[in-house]
């Protein structure tokens, strides 16, 4: 509930930022509050998570997919996701959230968060992700591209997405999923 106020931050005024083409980074400004902090007074990682799901609303706002995907009655999941922590935010440290649009397939997209502050990674998150209809079924990226006017070829997989991509791929079998 603590990032109620971020939302609504991000549902009213992404809309007055610059606009961003859908392969374009979109950085998402933002600030360590209070309620970010864990007990060791840094921001807490589930914080970072959760962050990561306002960049991906303020990117789809600036890159003008929000209303396309309202309209068409879709709705991104998240399918898997990891994160990698190099140095700690602190209280009212400024950071801003990279997120771009790494590649797709035939049916996940693949995007990257970086948390920067004073030029360095902090973090680095990246998200597989899908869209669902509300009616039930499946939007394959190249059905949503389509619906964004975009007729391009994925780009090529960073090395660091195709590790991570091998690394989880052993996962879910191991747990029966």
């Amino acid at each position: 509930m603590n990032l109620i106020f971020r939302l609504l931050h991000v549902i009213l005024f992404s809309r007055f930022r610059s606009v961003v083409g859908i392969l374009d980074e979109c950085i998402t400004p933002y600030r360590v509050w209070f309620t970010d902090l864990d007990v060791l007074r840094h921001m807490n990682n589930g914080v970072y998570l959760s962050l990561q799901d306002l960049a991906r609303m303020d990117y789809m706002i600036r890159a003008q997919a929000a209303p396309i995907i309202r309209k068409n009655n879709w709705y991104p999941v998240v399918a898997s996701e990891t994160i990698r922590f190099r140095k700690s935010l602190h209280f009212l440290q400024k950071f801003q959230i990279h997120t771009r649009l790494m590649s797709w397939d035939e049916k996940y997209i693949y995007l990257e968060h970086k948390f920067v502050s004073d030029g360095q990674v902090i973090a680095l998150g990246m998200i597989r992700a899908r869209f669902l209809r509300k009616s039930g079924g499946t939007v394959s990226p190249q059905e949503l591209l389509q619906a964004l006017n975009m007729s391009t070829q994925a780009p090529a997989f960073p090395q660091h997405l195709t590790d991570w991509l091998a690394a989880d791929q052993g996962h879910p079998r191991s747990l029966g999923l």
